[in-house]
C-alpha cells in the first residue's frame, strides 16, 4: 500500500481507498511469479531481437549510442519503474499508476496506448516466423518471407497458440517466458563469441567490438537513436501489470531491474558489434538481423547447416515467449480497466479453473490477428514490419510520455513526486521518449513513399487516441 507518511489525510484515504478495492480483486488471482520469474521475464520484454538490426543501421557509432541511450533513458527508467512500484504494487501496472497519479481519463488513455501497443507489436509475429523458417530452410524457402498467404497462415496459428497459454495462466505461461529467456542468453552469448572465433581461425582480419566513433548530426542519426533507445531499453515496467499475481511484488520488482538491467545492456552492445563484424548497416536484414550475422559467421566453420538451424530455432523459441509475455500483460488491462468500471463487465470474466479473463483473452487474440492482416494491404514484409513496429513503439511511447510525467506533473499532496535527482532523471527519460514520438513517422528503411508513411503512421495514432477517449467517456458516462 502507498505510504501514509507520504500523503495528506485526505488523499491519503482515497489512494489507499482505491489501491484496497485492487487488491481485494487481485485476490482472486494466482500469486505464480517469483523473483527469479520477474528477473527473466525483465530480460526477454527488454532484450527485443528487431532492434539490433535498427542499431545496426547506426553502423561504427553504435556504442556511443547505446552509452547514451542507456546514460540518459535505460537507468532513468530503471530508476522511475523501481520507485512507482514500491508506492504502487498493484495489478495493471503503469495503467493504476497513472490513474491514481492523476485521473480515470489520463490512466484509461495510458492503458489504451498500453493495449494498442501490445496488439499491434503482437500481430508481427507471422512475419518473424516466416523469416525466420525461410532461414532455417534455406535458400529454396526465401519465398516463405514473401508470401502474404504465408504470413497471414502463421500469424493465426501463432495467436492461437499465445491465446491457449495465455488461458492456462502464469502457472505455464512463467516457464514459457523463462525459457524463452534463457533462448536468448544463448543464442546472443553464441552471437557474440562467433567474431572472436572468426579471428582465430583467420577468417576475420580483426574485431574491436567497443570501438568509440562519434555518430554524425543527421535527421536519420537521430531517428536511429530514438528507436533505438525507446524500441530496445523499454519494457521494465511491462511486468509490473502482473503484480497482483506476484508473490511480496514491493520488494523483488526492485531486485529483478538492478539484476536484469546490466545484462540487457551487455548483450545489446556486444550483440550489435558482432552482427556489423559480418554484416554491413546497408545490408541488413532487420527483421531477422541474428539470423542473417548468425548464417554469415558460421559459413566460415562450415557449421552453418547445424548451427545457424538450432540458433534460429532458440530465437524464435525467444520471440514466441516474448510474445507471450505481451499478449498475456494486454489481456490484464482490459481486465483492470473493467474492474474500474470503464470498460464493460464482460472482460472481467475469469476462467473457473485458470482465473484467467478468458473473454479478454478471445478479444485480444482476435484484434491482434486483424491487425497482422490489415498492415500487409497495400505494403511489401518490410515496410509491413517496420509500419506495425513503428505504430506499435510509438502507442508505447505515448504510455511512457505519461508515466514520466508522474513525478513531474503529479501533485505534491499524493506523494508521487520523489526528490529533485529522480525528478531530473524522469525529465531526460521524457525527452528522450518525447524525440521517438516525434520521429516516429521517419522511416530507416527504403519505403515506397514517404510521405504515405507518415500519413499512416501519424494518422492512425490521432485517430485511435480519439477512439480512445471516445470509448472512456461512454465508460465514464455509463
Amino acid at each position: 500500500m502507498l505510504r501514509p507518511s507520504l500523503l495528506t489525510t485526505a488523499n491519503s484515504n482515497l489512494l489507499l481507498t482505491a489501491e484496497a478495492a485492487i487488491q481485494t480483486r487481485s485476490a482472486e488471482l494466482r500469486k505464480e511469479l517469483g523473483l527469479r520469474d520477474l528477473i527473466f521475464a525483465q530480460i526477454l520484454v527488454v532484450v527485443v531481437p528487431d532492434f539490433f538490426g535498427t542499431a545496426v543501421k547506426a553502423g561504427p557509432s553504435h556504442v556511443v549510442l547505446w552509452l547514451l541511450a542507456i546514460l540518459l533513458f535505460f537507468i532513468p527508467e530503471a530508476l522511475l519503474v523501481a520507485h512507482l512500484n514500491r508506492l504502487m504494487p498493484v495489478e495493471g501496472g503503469l495503467y493504476e499508476w497513472t490513474r491514481l497519479a492523476f485521473n480515470d481519463a489520463a490512466g484509461f488513455l495510458v492503458a489504451w496506448n498500453l493495449w494498442l501497443f501490445g496488439t499491434l507489436y503482437t500481430a508481427v509475429i507471422g512475419l518473424i516466423a516466416t523469416t525466420f523458417l525461410a532461414y532455417v530452410l534455406g535458400p529454396s524457402a526465401a519465398w516463405l518471407s514473401a508470401s502474404r498467404l504465408s504470413i497471414v497462415v502463421a500469424s493465426a496459428l501463432f495467436v492461437i497458440l499465445l491465446s491457449f497459454i495465455a488461458k492456462l495462466g502464469l502457472r505455464v505461461g512463467k516457464w514459457v517466458n523463462n525459457f524463452g529467456s534463457v533462448c536468448v542468453l544463448v543464442t546472443l552469448g553464441l552471437l557474440a563469441l562467433m567474431p572472436y572465433a572468426a579471428v582465430w581461425r583467420g577468417t576475420l582480419p580483426s574485431y574491436h567490438p567497443l570501438r568509440l566513433a562519434p555518430p554524425p548530426l543527421t535527421l536519420f542519426s537521430l531517428s536511429v537513436f530514438g528507436k533505438m533507445t525507446f524500441g530496445a531499453l523499454t519494457g521494465l515496467e511491462y511486468s509490473a501489470i502482473f503484480a497482483g499475481e506476484s508473490r511480496n511484488p514491493r520488494r523483488i520488482y526492485s531486485r529483478s531491474i538492478g539484476v536484469a538491467a546490466p545484462i540487457v545492456a551487455l548483450f545489446y552492445i556486444l550483440g550489435t558489434s558482432a552482427i556489423l563484424a559480418f554484416v554491413t548497416p546497408d545490408a541488413i536484414d532487420v527483421i531477422g538481423p541474428i539470423p542473417q550475422a548468425l548464417s554469415r559467421g558460421a559459413e566460415a566453420f562450415g557449421l552453418a547447416k547445424f548451427v545457424v538451424p538450432l540458433a534460429i530455432v532458440l530465437l524464435l523459441l525467444n520471440y514466441l515467449s516474448n510474445f507471450n509475455v505481451n499478449f498475456g500483460g494486454n489481456t490484464r488491462l482490459p481486465m483492470v480497466a473493467g474492474w474500474d468500471h470503464l470498460l464493460p463487465e464482460w472482460f472481467t470474466r475469469l476462467d473457473p479453473k485458470y482465473k484467467t479473463p478468458v473473454n479478454s483473452i478471445l478479444f485480444v487474440g482476435a484484434v491482434a490477428f486483424a491487425a497482422s492482416v490489415a498492415a500487409l494491404m497495400g505494403a511489401g514484409a518490410d515496410e509491413a514490419y517496420e509500419l506495425l513496429l513503428t505504430w506499435s513503439f510509438t502507442f508505447y511511447g505515448l504510455a511512457y510520455l505519461a508515466m514520466f510525467a508522474i513525478p513531474l506533473l503529479g501533485t505534491k499532496d499524493r506523494g508521487l513526486r520523489p526528490g529533485l535527482w529522480l525528478r531530473c532523471a524522469s525529465a531526460c527519460g521524457f525527452l528522450v521518449t518525447l524525440l521517438f514520438v516525434l520521429l516516429s513517422a521517419f522511416p530507416i528503411i527504403d519505403v515506397r513513399s514517404h510521405g504515405l508513411y507518415a500519413f499512416k503512421t501519424i494518422g492512425l495514432v490521432v485517430v485511435t487516441n480519439v477512439v480512445g477517449f471516445v470509448i472512456y467517456r461512454a465508460g465514464h458516462h455509463r
